[in-house]
């Protein structure tokens, strides 16, 4: 199922996409009107908690509407939405694999693949939504840099959990773009203020449920900017898979409901090129994964 998260008439909302349709059939209306289940939650975080059940309970409210006297009352087009973020606001900040493909590391002058993950956070702040138009924060930078990236949402709350038992903790895939602004990331020597400029974690259009995606490991990831293809890779060439990125970071943080994990980028990033490219104010940059879609951005 691709579940999107909107506003509509000022008011939050989330659910799934109407199958071949530009539009988003609003469950919570449903619900409200036809009174089809004895609860159903009020927030996308709270349903995702719920496991497969939310995306059956999801399937019952569509069901529904479909087989009322106007099945139409309750869809949105796309048109007439604001687009969020499939997660609007994480429950902490969003957890960052840093060079997770081989060509990236050496990209960005590794002169080895690390032999632990490294970690590091965005805040929560920093979360944007698929075609929204971001800042290029040209009076704080002037490296903003794209790296487009398979993005993990976990779906139960867990710690130190089994490598086997990983994909269990998954509710759900999306696309997120790990802005970077580099020479914030030299000056303070880490990455945290460097990642977390407001904008720079677009996520989305959608959050494909794990059962559309059965294998994270054999899917495109393309990055377009103003129509070149920057980035071409597949999260094949992980050199940590998403089941180890879960059980080592639960090792020493609780996963919660609702967060999400950036898998890494592949190789083809502003900073990697001859000479360096950076964004500036007219780019757009598009980031496709297979199964998911295309998140796309303009900047200003």
């Amino acid at each position: 199922m691709k579940l999107l998260s909107f506003k509509f008439d000022g008011q939050v909302k989330f659910g799934p996409k109407v199958k071949k349709e530009e539009a988003v059939w609003d469950v919570l209306a449903i619900q409200e009107t036809l009174q089809v289940l004895p609860s159903f939650p009020s927030t996308i975080i709270e349903g995702i908690s719920l496991g497969f059940d939310f995306v059956e309970q999801t399937r019952k409210l569509v069901d529904a509407a479909q087989k009322s006297e106007n099945a139409d009352q309750y869809k949105h087009t796309f048109k007439e939405i604001e687009w969020l973020s499939p997660i609007p606001r994480t429950p902490k900040n969003i957890m960052c694999i840093g060079k997770n493909y081989n060509e990236h590391a050496k990209e960005m002058g590794a002169d080895a693949a690390p032999e632990h993950l490294m970690v590091f956070t965005k805040s929560p702040t920093a979360i944007a939504a698929d075609e929204a138009t971001l800042p290029v924060h040209a009076n704080k930078t002037s490296m903003l840099d794209y790296e487009g990236e398979l993005a993990v949402v976990i779906g139960k709350r867990g710690k130190e959990i089994p490598k086997g038992m990983a994909y269990d903790y998954v509710f759900g895939y999306t696309i997120g773009n790990d802005l970077t602004a580099r020479d914030l990331q030299s000056k303070h020597k880490q990455f945290f203020l460097g990642k977390s400029l407001e904008g720079t974690c677009p996520l989305g259009p959608y959050l494909v449920s794990k059962d559309e995606i059965p294998d994270p490991h054999v899917l495109s990831v393309v990055t377009k900017v103003n129509g070149e293809v920057r980035q071409n890779g597949s999260t094949k060439d992980m050199m940590f898979s998403v089941a180890e990125l879960i059980s080592t970071l639960s090792q020493h943080v609780t996963l919660e409901p609702g967060d999400v994990i950036l898998t890494g980028t592949p190789a083809g990033v502003g900073k990697g090129m001859t000479p360096p490219t950076f964004l500036n104010a007219g780019d757009e940059v598009k980031i496709s994964i297979e199964g998911i879609g295309t998140l796309t951005n303009r900047f200003a």
